[in-house]
């Protein structure tokens, strides 16, 4: 089992940035892609970016392409999201996530989030 705790988030002004962190538990991390998720008031979590075990690739959603920057460091068993050129939109609990398939079964497993305010 993996055990994620995210950090990071605060209060931003518009055009800010911040940089979440994920922490992640036992040895195990580079065998997971890692993911981050968000999800504002009154809507669905929503898909935010991914990246592969070994950090060689990464996909994003359109809403945040050329802004944010997703990166692991598998020595730390952390990944990271570099928010730059913040919008109100992007106001939300950011949460982790792992995910790996062993023998045809999909482990998922989530942080408890951390919350990000951009003011306008």
């Amino acid at each position: 089992q993996v055990q994620l705790v995210e950090s990071g988030g605060g209060l931003v002004q518009a055009g800010g940035s911040l940089r979440l962190s994920c922490a992640a538990s036992g040895r195990t991390f580079s065998s997971y892609n890692m993911a981050w998720f968000r999800q504002a008031p009154g809507k669905e979590r929503e898909f935010v970016a991914t990246i592969s075990r070994s950090g060689g690739s990464t996909y994003y959603a359109d809403s945040v392409k050329g802004r944010f920057t997703i990166s692991r460091d598998n020595a730390k068993n952390t990944v990271y999201l570099q928010m730059n050129s913040l919008k109100p939109e992007d106001t939300a609990v950011y949460y982790c996530a792992a995910q790996r398939v062993v023998l045809s079964t999909t482990q998922d497993y989530w942080g408890q989030g951390t919350q990000v305010t951009v003011s306008s």
